[in-house]
């Protein structure tokens, strides 16, 4: 694929994700959130990176990753983006601390995944698609927080159990509950 076709091809990717991404903040009354997430990826550090090894089948990243072991898009792009798991981690020598994330960046992640289902999975997009990817992936999500982790178990289920959208005010119990659980049992 020539240049001018991974340039168009990556910039209508993360401009259709990041238009997923805005509407279900939205709807979740974080137009913001929405607005600005993702927006590192249209830098200089992350946009020819991804450029590089754009393919229009995969992420441009992953396949980074497997060439070189690393990323330097990924890496800044986990740390200019607090919707990310991994930029709630530290301690790195020791095994990996994650901390809990903030609700506003939990709910900014579901809507990320839902978004990228969205994107990826074009006109057959479903709920389904995201359950189905999130039962795949959870297990791999080592250094994901045991709240961020049971939140989007619950939140996946639910949109299994009843194929739409929970509330905010439905996500944001689930989060309390989740997180006072987990400090009850943790200390």
């Amino acid at each position: 694929m020539n240049l001018v076709k991974r340039i168009l091809g990556h910039l209508k990717t993360i401009t259709v994700h990041r238009w997923y991404v805005f509407c279900y903040c939205c709807k979740y009354g974080m137009p913001f959130r929405g607005m600005m997430h993702d927006i590192s990826k249209y830098s200089f550090a992350e946009f020819w990176e991804s450029v590089k090894y754009y393919s229009g089948t995969r992420s441009p990243i992953d396949a980074c990753k497997e060439v070189n072991g690393f990323s330097k898009a990924w890496l800044h792009h986990k740390s200019h983006n607090p919707h990310h798991y991994e930029y709630w981690t530290d301690n790195y020598d020791k095994g990996t601390t994650s901390v809990c994330m903030p609700f506003k960046y939990t709910l900014e992640m579901f809507c990320d995944y839902l978004g990228a289902g969205k994107a990826y999975n074009k006109g057959k997009y479903s709920f389904i698609d995201s359950y189905n990817w999130w039962t795949t992936h959870r297990d791999s999500r080592k250094a994901m927080h045991p709240v961020q982790k049971e939140f989007l178990n619950q939140t996946f289920l639910y949109l299994l159990k009843y194929n739409k959208l929970p509330s905010k005010k439905y996500l944001k119990n689930i989060y309390d509950t989740v997180k006072q659980e987990y400090e009850n049992t943790n200390g």
